[in-house]
């Protein structure tokens, strides 16, 4: 059986960013790695709304999944990655993967959300310039059968 200090032990000492959020979104844990990933302190995130690290551009398609997701109890994210943007406290855009896990209450109503996030940025930016390599090698053989 696990104690709550194991618990704690490990959301502060895994690698992976770990962000839990209440029913309307206010961050309520943010572990190091999440400070590392995003740029803000624990105290500068707690209590914040998720638009901390939301874009902008989808905060409209976030928000509309999270009330669905906080309505029916269901996601599909648990078991499939989710790749999104993401925001840097400096401002620059990250690219994330992360899967979630929805806490309940006693009548099984969700009322947090835990995603476990991690950077994915390099590979993302790689394989768009691989992708743009590829698009100008096919341009290229497709010009000499011309």
């Amino acid at each position: 059986m696990r104690s709550a200090v194991d618990c704690t032990q490990l959301v502060a000492a895994i690698g992976d960013a770990v962000v839990v959020s209440d029913a309307e979104g206010r961050i309520t844990l943010w572990n190091a790695a999440a400070t590392a990933l995003f740029g803000f302190t624990e105290d500068e995130a707690l209590g914040q709304s998720l638009d901390l690290i939301i874009p902008e551009r989808q905060r409209r398609r976030h928000w509309d999944g999270y009330a669905e997701t906080m309505r029916t109890g269901e996601t599909r994210y648990g078991t499939q990655l989710l790749r999104v943007p993401a925001l840097h406290k400096e401002g620059r855009t990250l690219s994330i993967a992360f899967t979630v896990a929805l806490l309940t209450d006693q009548a099984g109503a969700a009322h947090e959300v835990v995603a476990v996030i991690r950077d994915e940025t390099v590979r993302w930016t790689e394989e768009r310039a691989l992708r743009q390599r590829l698009a100008e090698c096919e341009a290229r053989v497709s010009d000499k059968k011309s």
